[in-house]
């Protein structure tokens, strides 16, 4: 089988099996890449390639300055080509097997300290979609997308509680809404503008407010409340430790956060210093 057919079936298996939408580009992108460098090398079957051809690809990466994690991340994508050709029966060896990853640090989550999180409640304070955003982001720990999807129909007041639905490869799954959330999110639906859409977060031009618009409005209150190095995902890693801190069950905060393996909650251990004795499930009220 060529390359180029084996990378579109293995895509097309990605897609298949239901692999989130940003991973398939990922996945699509990194073998894109190694298959367009073994070309150049004359090789175009999937069976021509050789270990020596992508530890050769690995080092060109780096004397393109990707970083460590970067490499590290296309190898993995490598390895599960590779993998995936084994068990469809393209292949006989597996030649990314004996490739290692390359040696770096990954930086530990941007957790936002006190201060910070109330200079960004106060410089959004006056724009009532991005405050009532922040909030949800700071008190529920769920995902920027998952908040971009959130419906009318998606919040019960009565019951305070917030159903997050299915993404992708991921379950759906209801998490609390506390005071502050509750009293932030209603300001913002009594000046929402009115419309059919059903996504409670529009635009002027009453339009869903998609991902990348979030982000950079968010960006832009981090600038002006003065915090540096911080992203809108740092909201997220910031209720995963407050909530550690205060002693809420680890089990409890993964399934709250909708992390698939309660392994990747556990790396948020290292990030506290002692227990908090008020195990409140909430950052400060407003």
């Amino acid at each position: 089988m060529t390359l180029v057919d084996a990378h579109n079936k293995f895509i097309d298996s990605l897609r298949a099996s239901g692999k989130a939408n940003a991973t398939v580009i990922a996945y699509g992108k990194d073998i894109e890449q190694l298959v367009d460098f073994v070309n150049k090398k004359g090789k175009l079957q999937s069976e021509e390639v050789a270990s020596e051809d992508i530890n050769e690809f690995k080092e060109v990466l780096s004397k393109q300055r990707y970083t460590g994690k970067s490499i590290s991340r296309k190898i993995n994508s490598i390895k599960s080509f590779f993998r995936f050709l084994i068990a469809e029966g393209e292949l006989s060896s597996n030649p990314a097997e004996v490739v290692t990853h390359p040696k770096f640090e990954q930086a530990p989550p941007r957790i936002l300290s006190r201060i910070e999180y109330r200079a960004l409640r106060d410089a959004c304070r006056g724009d009532a979609r991005i405050a009532a955003i922040v909030e949800l982001l700071l008190q529920t720990g769920m995902r920027i997308s998952e908040l971009a999807a959130l419906a009318l129909g998606d919040v019960d007041f009565d019951r305070n509680v917030i159903f997050i639905r299915a993404q992708d490869s991921r379950g759906s799954r209801k998490v609390p809404m506390n005071k502050s959330a509750k009293t932030s999110l209603s300001s913002y639906i009594q000046v929402r503008p009115r419309a059919r859409e059903k996504t409670i977060f529009l635009t002027k031009t009453c339009r869903p407010f998609l991902v990348r618009n979030i982000r950079t409005a968010i960006d832009r209150y981090f600038r002006l409340a003065g915090i540096k190095g911080a992203k809108v995902n740092d909201l997220r890693h910031t209720f995963i430790t407050e909530q550690l801190k205060a002693g809420t069950p680890l089990v409890y905060v993964s399934q709250l956060v909708g992390h698939k393996r309660i392994t990747t909650t556990e790396k948020y251990l290292k990030l506290i210093e002692a227990p908090e004795t008020d195990a409140n499930v909430q950052i400060e009220e407003l």
